[in-house]
């Protein structure tokens, strides 16, 4: 969950695509997808699409919400969130780059790998529990969780439990479980948090999604 688009955003947002271009010219995202049965044109799709989604949230319904408060106590010390307008509601949405565009694509490898659903799930629910352990909520700004966590579990456990279809389970595990653990399963805390605008999936495609796919699939 993230709160709404802001200028801090937009500046992560253009820093990570020039991080992005760079990773590109060094081939490692075509390699990860690569072993995921992907063409260098379609990874180019899944990427163009995935940016572009990272802007588009879907809004789904409202719920009340509390505002937040004057100063937060993070590991690092105080922290006064964004002065951000705030009605008493907070919007539930879903981000199209975030979490629509992993859900389609990991369906479409399930289906086109025909993948053993048992260990597959359980792979998933293992991830989810490590990202909702390790995930926080933080009031006015989102769910914070260190980002290397997640792909290090999900290739951990696509070693274990994918045999030879290790590459998509370490995508379909990290990404998913990230989804599942870090934005759904913290939905009772979106009343605390005290943003107008929380979106599944995140402020884009970067918050944790995406990487940790690529990661994990590079890892595996």
């Amino acid at each position: 969950m993230r709160n709404q688009f802001s200028i801090f955003h937009f500046l992560l947002f253009f820093f990570l695509l020039v991080f992005l271009l760079t990773f590109i010219q060094l081939q490692l995202i075509t390699l990860s997808f690569e072993k995921l049965g992907l063409s260098p044109q379609a990874t180019m799709m899944l990427l163009l699409g995935s940016l572009l989604g990272s802007w588009i949230n879907i809004p789904l319904f409202a719920i009340e919400a509390s505002p937040p408060p004057e100063v937060i106590e993070t590991p690092f010390g105080l922290l006064k969130p964004p002065v951000i307008p705030f009605t008493g509601k907070t919007i539930i949405a879903v981000n199209v780059g975030g979490c629509l565009i992993p859900l389609v694509f990991s369906a479409y490898l399930v289906n086109r790998l025909d993948l053993p659903l048992p260990p597959l799930l359980l792979g998933i629910a293992i991830v989810a529990g490590i990202g909702y352990f390790f995930s926080r909520p933080i009031p006015g700004l989102g769910i914070g969780m260190p980002i290397l966590v997640a792909p290090l579990t999900a290739a951990i456990v696509a070693i274990v439990l994918g045999e030879e279809y290790r590459a998509p389970f370490a995508y379909i595990c990290g990404t998913l479980g990230v989804l599942i653990g870090a934005d759904l399963l913290h939905m009772n805390d979106i009343r605390r948090m005290g943003t107008p605008i929380a979106s599944i999936g995140g402020a884009g495609t970067f918050d944790g999604i995406f990487i940790t796919g690529v990661i994990a699939v590079l890892l595996a």
